[in-house]
């Protein structure tokens, strides 16, 4: 984080901008340029003349309704990185190479046996199959307001950030988890139309934009904790979750009755204990 730098410096206000937008808390508008902080408050006082709700949480846009749909005709449409945001806002922020250090929860999930299921059903059939899988998991990550990060391979990433998902945002990504495996078939008595593992885990991550001003920037998290929720997913069999100590404790979840793993993980001097979840684990059943 940033601590040295004055506060009227473009670091600074750059690393305010993120931690405000990752967080939901409120900053001191005074931070930013007056031609900013004036567009900033028409466009959103506009915004909000405009029926209807759901609206970008940022600028008022409206998804729906006349308003979206004539916002629609000057480009405005929900972002694919989060529905509550929209994608002028979304490339506005991605704009400013920089982030910030927040916690969060993450979410990875990937198909488990994907190169021998591409043997085994052929290369159209399989392009089907993960198009599908993207569709599905896509869908509970939006539902669940995680930020999609990555849509790679056989792999998704969901990112629980408290200005999305919540001072809960550890449960929410465990139930977002379960969801998953439901939307990829784990509940069927006859099995998933695709194997899926998830690994969550809660920890501090930087989150921001990577890229340069010549090309395209993505929004991302990077450090230990990101690696450690790779690796649980890497390491989960079809049909289970393996949730870290720190996700099960940020979730305030019981750990009776929930398996207890220890797992030599890459790059870990000691090993990683998880608890395994399934679809029907009792104390997260509504």
């Amino acid at each position: 984080m940033v601590h040295d730098h004055d506060a009227e410096s473009y670091e600074y206000w750059v690393h305010r901008m993120w931690h405000a937008f990752l967080t939901g808390e409120p900053y001191d508008l005074s931070a930013f340029p007056f031609v900013m902080r004036a567009a900033a408050f028409l466009e959103k006082h506009f915004f909000s003349l405009l029926p209807s709700e759901p609206r970008c949480r940022d600028c008022n846009v409206p998804f729906r309704g006349i308003g979206g749909v004539l916002l629609r005709q000057f480009g405005y449409r929900q972002s694919d990185l989060t529905p509550r945001l929209c994608n002028s806002c979304v490339s506005m922020i991605k704009q400013f190479e920089g982030g910030a250090e927040v916690e969060l929860s993450m979410l990875f999930a990937d198909v488990r046996g994907s190169t021998a299921l591409a043997e085994r059903i052929g290369t159209v059939e399989f392009r089907q199959m993960i198009n599908r899988f993207y569709r599905a998991t896509t869908d509970v990550l939006i539902t669940s307001n995680a930020l999609i990060d990555k849509l790679i391979g056989d792999e998704v990433v969901g990112l629980y950030v408290p200005g999305f998902a919540g001072p809960d945002h550890a449960r929410v990504a465990v139930e977002a988890a379960q969801e998953l495996l439901r939307a990829t078939g784990h509940a069927d008595p006859a099995g998933p139309w695709i194997p899926v593992g998830a690994g969550v885990h809660t920890g501090t991550a930087y989150v921001g934009s990577v890229g340069s001003v010549e090309q395209v920037s993505d929004i991302t998290a990077l450090g230990d904790s990101v690696n450690t929720a790779a690796r649980l997913a890497s390491q989960a069999a079809p049909g289970e979750i393996l949730v870290s100590e720190a996700a099960i404790t940020a979730a305030g979840l019981e750990v009776d009755g929930l398996e207890e793993r220890q797992l030599e993980l890459k790059g870990k001097s000691e090993p990683v204990v998880v608890r395994v979840i399934h679809i029907n684990t009792p104390e997260l059943q509504q």
